[in-house]
């Protein structure tokens, strides 16, 4: 498995915005399952969208209950306990995000398995945002930083949508190609880069304070999570937004404030003791 890696863009401007993690003045039901992730550091309480993000909310909670089966990275055989107990934060960058579930520790780890993302690109508004615009170029959802990007990720899927094949077709055919370009939207590009949605989704975007399925590409999910520290607009879209915060928000703050080696794993362990459903009264 791919060392899962998040790439951060110095020009993306994030703004740390607080979402709801309280109970509204504990007159709101949750009808969602609650889950508490205690940690060496405190227990932090989240809600999962288990209406939105079945299959993603199920895994979690399988692998955190010991229900699910997965496959022992250190004998290779499958087994079922509860997989996070024990594992740590394994990747902690300020100002953007915890990330845990690798039983490695190292971000290369996983259960054995992966599962298809859960997301819906249009409650997103993925279908109205451009891809390119003539003045300012590839949108900064995108990331891309070459020229190499702007093919594989924008002109080279067109090509093949127009079935176009050498220079000569291109240069007949300019006009076209212009304007399927001028078209383009992020939900369209991105599935060109073989992201697959549905409007039965999640339809939650990746803002501080969110339970995060981390993953190496489409349908790559496995075990590792991540929590937003801030808003990261630029993720919509290619991660399953499964969760949030609703008590603990202050404990991962502190999370987020560790010291980090050079690869943005704690100094000392950030360990999760346990994650169990909590029993609302």
């Amino acid at each position: 498995m791919k060392k899962i890696i998040f790439t951060i863009i110095i020009f993306c401007c994030v703004v740390s915005a607080g979402i709801g993690i309280g109970w509204a003045e504990g007159k709101k039901q949750i009808e969602n399952p609650v889950y508490v992730i205690k940690t060496s550091l405190g227990d932090i309480d989240v809600e999962l969208f288990e209406d939105e993000a079945p299959k993603t909310a199920s895994n979690f909670i399988g692998l955190a209950e010991g229900t699910k089966e997965f496959k022992d990275i250190k004998t290779g055989k499958k087994v079922k306990r509860p997989f996070y107990d024990g594992l740590i934060f394994h990747r902690v960058i300020k100002n953007f995000m915890i990330q845990g579930g690798c039983p490695l520790g190292n971000g290369t780890g996983g259960p054995g398995y992966t599962f298809d993302d859960e997301i819906d690109a249009k409650a997103l508004g993925l279908d109205e945002l451009k891809a390119f615009d003539n003045r300012t170029g590839p949108h900064r959802f995108l990331m891309i930083r070459s020229q190499q990007d702007f093919e594989r990720n924008l002109t080279i899927p067109i090509f093949k949508a127009m079935n176009i094949k050498s220079q000569k077709e291109l240069d007949e055919r300019k006009d076209e190609f212009k304007a399927r370009l001028e078209k383009l939207t992020i939900k369209e590009a991105y599935e060109n880069m073989g992201y697959v949605y549905s409007e039965n989704g999640s339809k939650h975007a990746p803002v501080r304070g969110s339970l995060t399925m981390a993953n190496s590409g489409p349908n790559t999910n496995g075990s590792q999570f991540f929590i937003n520290l801030v808003d990261t607009d630029w993720l919509a879209g290619k991660h399953t937004v499964f969760g949030k915060v609703i008590k603990g928000m202050d404990v991962i703050d502190n999370i987020g404030d560790v010291k980090v080696d050079s690869d943005n794993k704690p100094v000392k362990d950030v360990k999760i003791i346990s994650i169990r459903r909590k029993t609302i009264q």
